[in-house]
């Protein structure tokens, strides 16, 4: 692959002068990389120390200029100007040239902090989003070439940084006195369904749903002037219990085996908790790219983390209340609200997963004294926030396992379920067989069950897979026939007592009318699929 880089590179050259950018890791041969018939080449200076440690030991070649990602494109906190200062000026002794720039491109970032007038005191002047990383970039420059008031800069902000922020001796002290049995249950799963099925009396092939239904534009708008105070906080919460009892009567109609609460007082997965728990700030303008034309606004986790008071609680119980079914609590995983966060960097990132993780435990605690016999704990970011390099991976999986165990730490009566969305479930399988969960809900419709070959593949595979039958992220409703022919690959490869059946990922964006009878044409399907087995 590098012959083939330095052949593209010299024809290149001929022709332009070339800038060469890497992000995101170290250059991974250091050596013939900087030899590449390239003008300037570009270096991450933020994500990884190697790249720093290799023009330290290698040097850097003086006919080339250096480009240093010294400012972080990636995070929102201010940078320390003072050590990005002297790392400028010692690069400056390896390269004759010098380009100072972020780390990588700045779309991961908000716009401007300016307009963020409600976070926490002290929070504000803290953060860094895109345009005041190019006044970063600027002051650095200024400074270096002499500019008094650019010096001045750099110490105030060097004094800002240097004060303690957001933190919380108990929550501190929990996580130092963590031991390792805190992150297994004391039940093995082969006795713990025992003791579930006996509670829960499911039929074979058990339907369900990811969680969430249609978000309409009237739930919509009702959040909104409740939040412009347009609602008082009793109508918003007797609108919710509206819904609430709308969806569990719908569920209750189609046949649903376990039902779920609708999540109709959410607006995202993430920002939901983010806005409940102490040592997280939610941003108004916050936006940043998701994927195609989707947006959302990272929380930023600034603190320690730790949970003031019940956060799913209310809901789930009322919903409870409404049917004699099985209502799932629903909680979104430690993993995935850091991943999907602005995470501070004072202290190791696992620290702050295991902080969300035993806040989450406490309501997984407050459910299950409740009488919530299923409790969810979606996890969609577990795969995706893996370092790029498999080198890493032993250590990220290793503490992502751990927090999803610290926070389902449950009794063994309490089923835990959990969703993984899309992922390359072969390259991990090993490591969410670790997580423990009794139930994992898959997406199984785009490959037409394919997915399921990395479960076949796994020697020992002894948990509850719900199956995606259908694709949520399209307006077409599913019919018998191809949900039918999902779940009999599914059964070709794990027995039929292990499968769930729902669809492949939460109903937030579709309409009623199609999400209604596509579930009825799944809960028939499972039906005749029981009564064909039965008398088998």
């Amino acid at each position: 692959e590098w012959d083939l880089v330095e052949e593209m590179y010299s024809c290149l050259s001929k022709y332009l002068d070339i800038y060469l950018l890497t992000y995101y890791d170290s250059v991974s041969d250091y050596q013939r990389y900087i030899k590449l018939p390239v003008k300037a080449l570009g270096f991450d200076l933020v994500s990884n120390r190697e790249n720093l440690e290799n023009i330290r030991r290698f040097g850097f070649p003086k006919d080339k200029v250096l480009i240093a990602g010294v400012i972080n494109g990636r995070q929102v906190w201010r940078a320390c100007l003072d050590e990005k200062l002297r790392l400028v000026e010692e690069l400056s002794k390896y390269a004759k040239d010098v380009i100072i720039a972020n780390s990588c491109p700045l779309f991961h970032l908000p716009v401007s902090v300016e307009p963020e007038n409600e976070l926490e005191d002290g929070l504000k002047e803290r953060l860094a989003f895109a345009k005041e990383k190019l006044f970063e970039l600027k002051i650095i420059k200024s400074a270096i070439e002499g500019d008094q008031q650019a010096r001045l800069e750099v110490e105030r902000v060097k004094k800002l940084l240097s004060i303690k922020f957001g933190e919380v001796p108990e929550v501190r002290e929990k996580v130092q006195n963590l031991r390792e049995e805190d992150f297994v249950r004391e039940v093995p799963y082969q006795e713990r369904i025992k003791l579930q099925q006996d509670i829960l009396r499911l039929p074979l092939l058990p339907t369900t749903t990811i969680g969430s239904f249609p978000q309409t534009e009237e739930i919509r708008m009702a959040r909104t002037e409740y939040r412009n105070s347009k609602l008082s906080p009793e109508e918003y919460e007797r609108f919710i219990k509206e819904q609430i009892e709308k969806v569990i009567r719908i569920q209750e109609d189609i046949g649903l085996d376990v039902l779920v609460h609708g999540e109709f007082e959410r607006t995202d997965m993430v920002e939901f908790f983010a806005e409940k728990l102490g040592g997280i700030a939610t941003t108004k303008h916050g936006w940043v790219l998701s994927y195609g034309s989707r947006v959302y606004r990272p929380p930023i986790i600034y603190g320690d983390v730790y949970r003031p008071e019940p956060m799913t609680l209310k809901e789930i119980t009322y919903a409870q209340s409404l049917t004699q079914k099985p209502v799932k609590g629903m909680l979104t995983g430690p993993v995935t609200i850091l991943n999907w966060s602005y995470y501070r960097e004072d202290i190791p990132k696992e620290e702050i997963a295991y902080q969300i993780a035993l806040a989450l435990l406490e309501e997984v605690k407050d459910l299950e004294n409740a009488g919530i016999k299923i409790i969810q704990i979606d996890e969609p970011a577990f795969r995706e926030g893996a370092p790029l390099k498999k080198r890493d991976w032993t250590h990220y999986f290793n503490w992502a396992v751990k927090a999803f165990r610290l926070c389902s730490k449950a009794k063994p009566q309490t089923q835990i379920h959990t969703h993984m969305c899309y992922s390359e479930f072969n390259e991990v399988i090993e490591y969410i067989y670790q997580m423990d969960f009794d139930v994992i809900s898959i997406e199984a419709s785009r490959s037409k069950g394919e997915i399921l070959s990395a479960f076949e593949n796994f020697k020992g595979w002894d948990r509850q897979i719900g199956i995606g039958v259908y694709d949520i992220h399209s307006p077409a409703i599913p019919d018998k026939n191809s949900i039918r022919q999902i779940l009999e690959r599914a059964m070709k490869v794990l027995p039929v007592e292990l499968l769930w059946v729902n669809p492949d990922c939460g109903l937030k964006t579709r309409r009623w009318e199609e999400v209604v009878p596509a579930l009825k044409n799944m809960v028939e399907c499972a039906e005749e699929l029981r009564k064909e087995l039965v008398s088998v």
